[in-house]
């Protein structure tokens, strides 16, 4: 009796394991991280700092209808914010623009002007607008004005420390010195710096 009742006992601890048939457990199936999202910065260069160079180029155009070579040198400052660049450069140029059959000769324009450009990463294009003055040769007198200068150029980054770019500038001086001489010239212009 006693060994039938510890059978029992036995049977009914038993039998809900055997009662749905065996367990099988499942595993879980492995889900795969994402792709880590590569994040691109945008490439801007460096255009921020000091930089000299030199430029050389034509002139046409103007009431004199002057035209010629026009050449010189540049000194500037820019500062880099991100993608939009702001500067500062201060121009000489020789020139030998002739016009009413060589009776008029503009033999020195100077400027300074303003910038603001669009930073690409190694090109940088901008517009650039300032004051500007020339002197004049007219039947053996010289005269000088001040007028407006405004235009648009690029620059591209051949390494850290050398650019080379190009400029289209229209000039426009309304009198020289009342004399009733106005000249409006457009000059194109290629040219190198160094940037420090």
């Amino acid at each position: 009796m006693k060994r039938f009742a510890v059978l029992a006992l036995g049977t009914m601890i038993a039998a809900p394991a055997f009662a749905g048939g065996p367990v099988v457990v499942a595993e879980e199936p492995i889900v795969a991280a994402p792709a880590p999202v590569a994040v691109v910065e945008p490439v801007t260069g460096d255009w921020a700092g000091a930089y000299v160079g030199a430029q050389l180029g034509y002139g046409s155009g103007g009431d004199t209808d002057g035209d010629g070579a026009i050449g010189g040198v540049h000194a500037g400052y820019r500062w880099d914010l991100g993608r939009t660049v702001l500067g500062v450069q201060g121009d000489y140029n020789a020139a030998d623009l002739k016009g009413s059959e060589d009776a008029i000769e503009v033999d020195k324009m100077y400027s300074l002007k303003g910038q603001a450009g669009y930073d690409l990463g190694r090109t940088l294009v901008y517009a650039t607008a300032g004051v500007v003055k020339a002197d004049l040769d007219f039947a053996g007198q010289s005269y000088s004005d001040h007028g407006w200068t405004a235009g648009v150029g690029v620059d591209y980054a051949v390494n850290d420390n050398w650019t080379v770019g190009g400029e289209v500038l229209t000039n426009s001086f309304g009198d020289f010195d009342d004399s009733g001489i106005k000249y409006d010239p457009t000059t194109v212009q290629v040219k190198a710096a160094y940037n420090f």
